[in-house]
């Protein structure tokens, strides 16, 4: 699986606030090149919007299972 598909993966799975924490999990994947793969505008703007949609979801599930 390659860098850009490891990271919509792990974006989709609403465990990441923003690119930063999904870069750090990158990292201790392994991938390599990540700064450079993610630069471009566009890439991060879309990692960025399915994190927050992804992680808000996720928090809202856990606060109702919690309630």
């Amino acid at each position: 699986m390659s860098t850009f598909e490891r990271a919509y993966q792990l974006a989709r799975t609403g465990c990441f606030p923003d690119v930063a924490a999904l870069k750090l999990r990158l990292e201790a994947d392994g991938c390599r090149a990540i700064d450079t793969l993610l630069a471009a505008r566009s890439i991060r703007g879309h990692l960025t919007a399915i994190c927050a949609a992804t992680y808000t979801a996720a928090e809202r599930a856990n606060a109702r299972r919690q309630a």
